[in-house]
């Protein structure tokens, strides 16, 4: 057994065909260990008929760490045919971000990342400008300038690909990236890549959606944060977050107003996958607060 010290944070993250006797088998399992279940969620879906459980815990008595959990949880993950994960609460979420001209879900990210809001660790800013480049040199973060049009397309999804192969990235965050991915990126980045748009009643798409909705007096500002699919901005939905307006709003204001919601969906929606609080399931979510 590895020698840690006692009482560092676990998260155990599982999905399985929902059956009797599965808490029962993590809890004793735990408990024989010496640790200590801190929070647990759990949800069954009658729908698709699989348990989702989210269990934080830590190691209150003895010398079990990280790699000896893991490696004797695996014979309760294959009883119950465990889709799971089993990681330490206190590393961070190696993320990707990629942008295009606008700055305000950046800028945003960066500063709940300062703030210690959100445990992640940025690998890059990948963009298809070069507007945000002094964000990312003053902060220290490395910037990579991909620039894409209809012929260098598939070459450049490519080089992302290897980028985030070399960087061990784990969650690709598009932070209001102005370019379409490709099938291919989407199946590649299937489960790990968030995306964010303004989603409005009734909807509005193509060219400046807020001055749509300020001609057709929209009575709500939304936003919709969600995994990333080929079907365009229809992925499994993670977050979403309004505000009401009226008549008084210019379509100036009203796209402050998006601003706003666009951030706090997309903030809130990449702290909640890097807590590992997110599971898919099917075309929706099961999400833990």
């Amino acid at each position: 057994m590895t020698n840690e010290s006692t009482n560092k944070e676990y998260i155990l993250k599982v999905s399985c065909p929902a059956r009797s006797g599965i808490v029962s088998a993590m809890s004793v399992f735990l408990a024989d260990r010496g640790c200590y279940i801190s929070e647990m969620s759990q949800y069954d879906d009658p729908d698709s008929h699989t348990f989702f459980t989210r269990c934080r815990f830590h190691v209150e008595q003895g010398a079990y760490g990280l790699s000896d959990l893991r490696g004797e949880f695996e014979a309760i993950a294959e009883q119950f045919d465990m889709d799971w994960k089993l990681v330490a609460a206190d590393q961070p979420t190696k993320v990707l971000i990629m942008v295009s001209k606008f700055d305000h879900c950046l800028d945003d990210l960066l500063y709940r990342l300062h703030k210690g809001e959100i445990n992640m660790e940025i690998t890059a800013i990948v963009s298809n400008h070069k507007d945000l480049r002094p964000m990312a040199e003053r902060e220290g973060i490395r910037f990579i300038h991909l620039p894409v049009n209809k012929e260098n397309k598939r070459d450049q999804e490519n080089a992302l690909l290897e980028i985030v192969e070399e960087s061990g990235t784990e969650l690709v965050v598009l932070a209001r990236y102005m370019q379409i991915l490709s099938d291919n990126l989407c199946a590649e980045l299937s489960g790990r890549a968030i995306n964010i748009h303004h989603s409005f009643l009734p909807g509005f798409k193509g060219a400046k959606p807020y001055h749509q909705a300020h001609e057709r007096g929209v009575k709500l500002i939304g936003a919709t944060s969600h995994y990333v699919t080929s079907d365009l901005d229809e992925g499994p939905i993670i977050e979403q977050a309004v505000q009401p307006v009226d008549h008084t709003y210019s379509p100036e204001a009203l796209v402050a107003v998006g601003r706003d919601t666009e951030t706090v969906a997309l903030a809130k929606a990449v702290k909640m996958h890097v807590e590992h609080r997110v599971f898919l399931d099917g075309n929706k979510t099961v999400v833990f607060k």
